[in-house]
């Protein structure tokens, strides 16, 4: 306990070098801590919001925008399908199930999906309140939208027009709540369900001028996209050239197109990788040039202690120790400028209603922030405790 405390003087001895030296090493280390917490937040969210759908089927665009919009629901759609073609799939071999997916309204920013009670499953939804929609115009709220609106089960709303606010408001056509989704950290949270009915009445509503438009447009019906399920892996080989070349859809593999989009970003990643390294080195290094000053300016100090019999090994620890206190303060320090900057980014970018990125979360990878630390504090005072170590009483009497 000694040798700490004399460690924790020593380093103070010289504050705005202490500070230098904690400051690098702590911008480094948040550096780490940055994009290990945002790379664990974002696969998370995609292997979570992604599990469980083999394929994508909607209107011919492209495949990644198809996946952003209909799985992950950050992108608009590239357009509607007719229903009657979707449907005819159903029947393929290769399909165990489909789930529809219909959008176009939103309630302050929030988008209300229409599908089907299939969608619940796929989740394996738990309602906090409430039960599923059991008609048109009834609505199952995510457990963000729910707290964000502060709406409750009885509620009525109104949509807007359009995947963002600004848009015209379907004053006339009014949704209740009557369930509200349980927390699951995944796409539900910030989602409005209704049934696939609700959509269409809402804007065969809004533009039917009298009984012979309107069942014209039930024969002309559209949905937004298809989360398909094979019925056999082997589908994954036949059945999205099948659906690409024999109709007017395309099919998007969710895996495929994630993986190349997080290849996309891999370029970025790296760059932040590639500046953490030089803060840790660049602070390394400043901490090793301390440390071998101090053995320089303290020999008056090292040769009393030697004197009164301390030995080679207590005095190198004592350096050893330094260095330590150095990479701990920093360790804490990077770990909260890390966790800010996540949550900043969450906040700023609104991805607390995308992907969920900012919470204070602790992935397994984020040992590895103290870990840097205890290795570029060792490292650094290796030489210089080795030096200490060696001198002898009498050169440093000298």
């Amino acid at each position: 306990m000694k040798t700490l405390w004399f460690a924790w003087r020593y380093l103070w001895s010289r504050p705005l070098t202490a500070a230098l030296n904690v400051l690098l090493l702590s911008l480094g280390l948040a550096s780490v801590t940055f994009l290990l917490l945002v790379g664990a937040q974002i696969s998370r969210a995609f292997e979570r919001d992604l599990a469980g759908i083999d394929v994508v089927v909607g209107a011919k665009g492209s495949p990644m925008q198809l996946i952003l919009s209909g799985v992950l629901h950050i992108d608009v759609p590239p357009g509607n399908v007719p229903l009657v073609t979707v449907d005819a799939l159903r029947t393929h071999p290769m399909v165990a199930s489909i789930v529809p997916i219909s959008l176009g309204d939103n309630v302050q920013g929030f988008r209300i999906v229409g599908t089907s009670h299939d969608y619940l499953r796929l989740y394996e939804a738990r309602f906090a309140a409430g039960a599923p929609w059991t008609a048109p115009m009834e609505v199952v709220l995510g457990a963000a939208v729910a707290r964000s609106l502060g709406l409750a089960l009885g509620s009525t709303f109104a949509g807007t027009h359009g995947l963002g606010t600004g848009g015209h408001v379907h004053g006339d056509s009014l949704y209740t709540v009557v369930g509200v989704l349980a927390p699951s950290g995944g796409v539900l949270d910030r989602l409005v369900l209704t049934d696939t009915e609700s959509v269409w009445k809402v804007h065969e509503d809004a533009t039917a001028l009298d009984d012979d438009d309107r069942a014209a447009m039930r024969e002309d019906r559209e949905i937004t996209m298809a989360l398909v399920r094979y019925a056999t892996p082997m589908a994954a080989m036949s059945f999205p050239r099948f659906v690409n070349t024999t109709t007017e859809l395309q099919a998007a593999a969710p895996a495929l197109e994630i993986t190349r989009l997080l290849s996309m970003v891999g370029l970025g990643t790296d760059v932040l990788r590639a500046f953490a390294g030089v803060l840790l080195l660049t602070a390394g290094l400043s901490v090793f040039i301390a440390l071998w000053g101090a053995v320089r300016e303290r020999r008056a100090d090292l040769a009393l202690l030697r004197m009164l019999g301390a030995p080679p090994a207590k005095v190198a620890s004592l350096l050893l120790c330094e260095s330590l206190w150095l990479g701990l303060l920093a360790t804490g320090l990077g770990l909260l400028l890390g966790q800010g900057c996540a949550v900043a980014l969450g906040w700023m970018l609104a991805l607390d209603q995308t992907l969920l990125v900012g919470g204070l979360i602790w992935p397994p990878a984020l040992w590895l922030v103290p870990a840097m630390a205890l290795g570029v504090a060792v490292v650094s005072a290796l030489l210089p405790a080795w030096g200490a170590y060696r001198v002898g009483v009498l050169e440093l009497l000298q």
